[in-house]
């Protein structure tokens, strides 16, 4: 007769093994029904985590602007002449997509950004007919033709990175971008220029 702690320990075991098989599969939140920007992230119909972190004190404060972002907190400082007057939370570049780290400068800015290499492939009615392609990875399907993905409030600094309104799920989930909630990218784009100084560390 088997002991009755045995019919137990052989279903912790079965667990294990299903959960060690199927451990090392794409992560769900990274897969085909994953959208660059705006709507649902591996089908959750929760929505992203409440931005507890936020918030915008600059507008009566003067000074030269600058921009320090925390990769490790998804987190970017907004500070006029030394000063922080604001704080963002972010969702920067995942992993093999990362964000660049090191000094840079806001070379462009434009309020009605929309990308060239992300988006979605449409049918000539509109219709996705392939979500969250990359334009130099993902073939095109025949009669279709792709649109961008908007990214309003964009501020570039480096090639094809910058910062701009977008999707916030509360981990790294951009193709390199830095997004943040839109009320925060529009004070952050109405405060800095060209030149404006931005610090990325880990």
């Amino acid at each position: 007769m088997d002991h009755p702690l045995s019919g137990l320990l052989r279903v912790v075991v079965c667990v294990g093994l299903v959960l060690l098989v199927t451990g090392c599969g794409e992560d769900p939140r990274y897969s085909a029904r994953t959208q660059y920007l705006g709507g649902t992230y591996g089908g959750a119909a929760a929505g992203p985590p409440r931005d507890t972190v936020s918030y915008w004190d600059g507008d009566s404060v003067g000074g030269s602007p600058s921009v320090k972002i925390s990769l490790g907190e998804q987190r970017a400082y907004f500070y006029k002449s030394g000063v922080l007057v604001g704080v963002s939370q972010l969702s920067t570049g995942r992993e093999g997509l990362n964000t660049p780290i090191g000094s840079f400068k806001i070379i462009q800015k434009d309020k009605d950004h929309v990308s060239t290499l992300f988006g979605d492939y449409v049918d000539s009615a509109g219709t996705v007919v392939v979500p969250n392609v990359d334009v130099n990875k993902d073939p095109k399907p025949p009669g279709a033709h792709f649109k961008g993905t908007p990214m309003p409030y964009f501020m570039r600094i480096v090639s094809g990175t910058g910062m701009h309104a977008g999707y916030l799920p509360g981990y790294p989930a951009s193709h390199g971008c830095i997004r943040m909630p839109e009320f925060m990218a529009e004070n952050f784009f109405r405060s800095v220029s060209l030149g404006t100084p931005v610090t990325i560390t880990h």
